[in-house]
């Protein structure tokens, strides 16, 4: 295994796998802050070098969190379809990249090879791809799950209606609801993020939404994302949840600072089966992003990428409904900039699907990031190009409990018709029936939330 390469007369060597991936990857702060990223361009290109000629066979006996301590590597091991690893461990990471980007390799090729991948093979092969790379790979594949309805379907893009409160009042989360509805925003889910984490809460705030679905026989599921262990509370005391949330990590470490492991995820959907509203199979909902593992001090020494794409890993294992990207969501400390969050976007969505799972994105950032709504725009075409299952819906664009910028009910509406994408074949036929659109476009009734008050 050859860990050195030359770039303009100048020779770089490497000490592992691990400071390769790291050292590959497109800058990053949060990298930067753990003094593991490329110190400069032309050490970024060595190891970039160096990764595209390693084979799958000397990153599989690599992981860079050893088996024995770490239960998110052994997840992703355990779970490995083993023939088609050996069917391709003797490519480099090069010839990986061109068999993923051939024009003959299909939808059911790259499904299959991902389940012989383990992260750190797919972070590699992200790392030597460009970004209209990322977003021709990503396109070809394309990743159904089913709860209430089928999220995923070909020419479809989804939203879930964000309708967050800063005071949990539930008359203000149902004004929000009503109007993303108007907008057609609501497919994918209808998800709140509670300010109190109590069973009570999810309880009362699930038992409004679920009321409201039933009375206007709206097709799509509802989940209120306290954390794990809550919502289980909750539906044990008879709260009506269609899916079971929970924010999931690279690192054994950093879940556990979420409190959560593989067992309570077990459990989680066990539960879901038994107790739970939605029809399933798919029953959890995860929400991941670049730089939680750096933030929380558990990386372990690898890079943000290299561990988003490990949290992909451990959560195929629970084959969810939706995964939720939002690596705008934690700040400058581990996404600086407008340019690296449409970086890690495109990132995040290739590898997601290519670990076989119905992603969102939500390009998203903060205020005191060096991004602006350009910047999320350009993000949001790019991932809606490359073939996102979902977006995020939120009033005007400004989550008032969370404190963050993401996609618009407006900005929801304006990429379906760019890219000529309908919404969820039921949830279409729901909307024709309320008079909000009609043959795949708004009508003049959009945007009025007081059709639900007559």
């Amino acid at each position: 295994m050859n860990l050195s390469a030359k770039v303009y007369n100048k020779s770089f060597t490497f000490k592992s796998v691990k400071e390769v991936l790291a050292k590959a990857n497109e800058e990053k702060s949060g990298d930067m802050l753990a003094g593991i990223g490329a110190e400069s361009a032309s050490e970024r290109v060595a190891a970039k070098l160096v990764l595209s000629r390693l084979t799958l066979e000397d990153i599989y006996n690599n992981p860079v969190i050893p088996y024995e301590i770490d239960e998110v590597t052994r997840v992703i091991y355990d779970g490995l379809n083993i023939a088609i690893y050996n069917k391709f461990k003797n490519y480099t990471l090069g010839q990986l990249r061109d068999y993923i980007l051939d024009s003959d390799t299909t939808n059911e090729d790259l499904k299959q090879l991902g389940r012989g991948l383990t992260s750190e093979m797919i972070a590699g092969v992200a790392k030597i791809m460009s970004n209209l790379d990322l977003v021709y790979a990503a396109k070809k594949m394309r990743i159904q799950a089913h709860c209430n309805t089928t999220i995923g379907v070909p020419g479809t893009l989804a939203f879930r209606n964000q309708p967050n409160h800063p005071t949990d009042s539930v008359p203000g989360i149902m004004a929000s609801i009503k109007e993303g509805l108007s907008f057609g925003s609501g497919d994918a889910v209808i998800g709140i993020n509670p300010v109190e984490d109590n069973a009570e809460t999810v309880k009362r705030q699930l038992e409004a939404v679920k009321e409201f679905m039933h009375k206007w026989e709206i097709p799509t599921q509802a989940c209120v994302l306290a954390h794990v262990t809550t919502q289980m509370k909750a539906v044990e005391l008879g709260a009506p949840a269609d899916l079971i949330f929970q924010s999931i990590a690279g690192t054994q470490a950093a879940n556990d600072a979420f409190g959560v492991t593989a067992e309570i995820l077990t459990e989680a959907y066990a539960l879901a089966e038994r107790k739970g509203t939605g029809t399933g199979p798919n029953l959890l909902y995860f929400e991941t992003g670049q730089g939680s593992e750096i933030s929380l001090e558990c990386h372990h020494g690898v890079d943000e990428m290299t561990l988003e794409a490990r949290t992909y890993g451990f959560g195929r294992k629970f084959k969810p409904f939706m995964v939720n990207n939002v690596s705008g969501f934690i700040g400058p400390e581990t996404i600086y900039d407008g340019r690296e969050v449409i970086r890690a976007d495109m990132e995040d969505l290739f590898m997601g699907k290519l670990h076989g799972l119905p992603m969102g994105i939500a390009p998203c950032y903060t205020n005191h990031m060096k991004a602006d709504q350009n910047d999320q725009e350009i993000g949001t075409m790019l991932c809606a190009m490359a073939g996102a299952n979902y977006f995020m819906g939120v009033p005007g664009g400004d989550d008032v409990m969370l404190s963050y910028q993401d996609t618009s009910y407006h900005d929801d509406a304006s990429v379906r018709e760019i890219l000529g994408l309908r919404p969820l074949p039921e949830f279409e036929k729901w909307l024709e029936k309320m008079g909000i659109m009609e043959d795949g476009r708004l009508t003049k009734m959009a945007g009025d939330p007081s059709i639900f008050d007559k």
